[in-house]
């Protein structure tokens, strides 16, 4: 199965795909593009710019785009999350939402579930305090209307998850049960 686990920043996501690793035998793990982008000598500015949250949704959209053939691989973020920073930034009406969604739709609509992590009311993650938390919030109130209102008619099933990293993975090991 084709999966992404997507959310804010801090959330546990790549916790989650770390943990899911070991217990979903077959699966290959897709590093988060801004990793990817710095291995490869991409320089973010501090904090990020517009410019480098499109460059992410471009890098995003095509990892997915060139991975479209492989089975049983989990992404560590996917556009929509690069949606979901780029409509909180504080340049966000220089940002053409209409002009990237035939990419991101089709893009999107090669996974076959996307898991949402949510922040929770008891946040289990423990924030360092030059987190910028306004963003952190702002970030996943935009990605809770993306995934769970589906505005851009994306059709792809959302699995939001909670609690703490055994219940996270027990949800998501249920959901692929069911096939």
């Amino acid at each position: 199965m084709r999966i992404a686990v997507t959310g804010s920043h801090r959330v546990g996501k790549s916790t989650l795909i770390d943990l899911l690793g070991e217990r979903l035998e077959g699966y290959r793990l897709a590093e988060e593009p801004y990793f990817l982008l710095e291995e490869e000598g991409y320089e973010f500015a501090s904090p990020p710019s517009l410019e480098d949250f499109l460059e992410q949704l471009r890098f995003s959209v095509e990892l997915l785009e060139s991975e479209k053939r492989s089975r049983n691989i989990l992404f560590d973020r996917c556009p929509l999350d690069f949606l979901g920073y780029l409509q909180t930034h504080e340049d966000a009406d220089s940002f053409d939402l209409e002009a990237w969604l035939p990419q991101v739709r089709s893009a999107v609509q090669t996974l076959e579930l996307i898991v949402f992590v949510p922040i929770e009311e008891h946040d289990f993650i423990r924030l360092p305090a030059s987190a910028d938390r306004e963003s952190r919030v702002a970030v996943d109130d935009a990605l809770a209307r993306i995934l769970l209102d589906d505005p851009f008619e994306l059709g792809v099933e959302v699995l939001p998850i909670q609690g703490t990293r055994a219940a996270r993975v027990t949800q998501v090991l249920e959901r692929l049960a069911r096939g």
